[in-house]
Formats: structure tokens, C-alpha cells, sequence
């Protein structure tokens, strides 16, 4: 996991003032990938103490914005967040109790990817979302 340090020059070169709730927000997404932002702020929370929603969301937005983070919203699912950007991946989630894991690109054949009539769109995005029982849940 990345440092404080590290964390500060991210916010740095994605022109950011360095501030506590920045660093805490960034340091809790990577600590805990696919967090929805109830989840985020009680990290937030317990290392900084009173940091009102509002502040964290704002938090969220300008990360989000910068490209620090990035935002997904799977079916059924509240928004939730993750530190790893830059890249085409994917998700798996859980049928059974919500978890998310992350799938690189498909390999092979990608059904779906290239969209048949983009209806002039100029597409510069392409979301799957894998579904089935995570290893807990299929033993279970």
C-alpha cells in the first residue's frame, strides 16, 4: 500500500492541496477496495474523528475528478469507490453477499465489447460485470 508520502505527491500532481481529509480518504480507498462511502467515512472517522459527510463527499468528488480514484456503481449496488485507475477492468460480484472483486480485460473472445450502432456516440468506455457466488458463498 502506498505512504503518506506517496499519497501527498499524487494529490501534488494532480494539482491538490495536500490537506487531512484528502489524505485520509485516499488512504482508506486503498485500504479497503470497492468501499461504499458510509464505509469510507467511519475509516475516515476513526483516524481523523469529527469529518462531517459532506466534507467526505466533496473528498470523494475532487478525487474522482483528478482521476485518483475512480467511481463504479454496480447493479443493485450503491456507488463505491477504488484506487485502481488507468486501466480497463472489470468487476465480479457476488450474488449472494455483495463482495467485488476485480477482473482484468477478457481475453480471447470479448462478446460485447464493440457496440453494434453507437447511435453517434463516441464511445470511449466499455463496462462488464461479472456475477456469480463468490468462494465463501459457493461453499456455503
Amino acid at each position: 500500500m502506498p505512504t503518506a508520502s506517496d499519497f501527498r505527491q499524487l494529490l501534488r500532481a494532480a494539482s491538490l492541496r495536500v490537506t487531512g481529509p484528502r489524505l485520509a480518504v485516499l488512504s482508506a480507498v486503498h485500504a479497503h477496495p470497492h468501499a461504499d462511502t458510509d464505509s469510507i467515512i467511519g475509516v475516515v472517522r476513526g483516524e481523523l474523528g469529527g469529518v462531517s459527510h459532506q466534507a467526505v463527499y466533496d473528498v470523494l468528488r475532487a478525487l474522482t475528478g483528478a482521476g485518483l480514484l475512480r467511481r463504479i456503481e454496480p447493479p443493485g449496488s450503491v456507488a463505491r469507490y477504488e484506487a485502481r485507475v488507468g486501466d480497463n477492468h472489470h468487476h465480479v460480484v457476488c450474488r449472494s453477499c455483495g463482495v467485488i472483486a476485480d477482473v482484468d480485460c477478457a481475453v480471447g473472445f470479448a462478446p460485447c465489447l464493440t457496440a453494434s450502432d453507437a447511435n453517434g456516440f463516441v464511445i470511449d468506455e466499455a463496462e462488464v460485470v461479472y456475477r456469480g457466488l463468490c468462494p465463501g458463498c459457493s461453499r456455503a
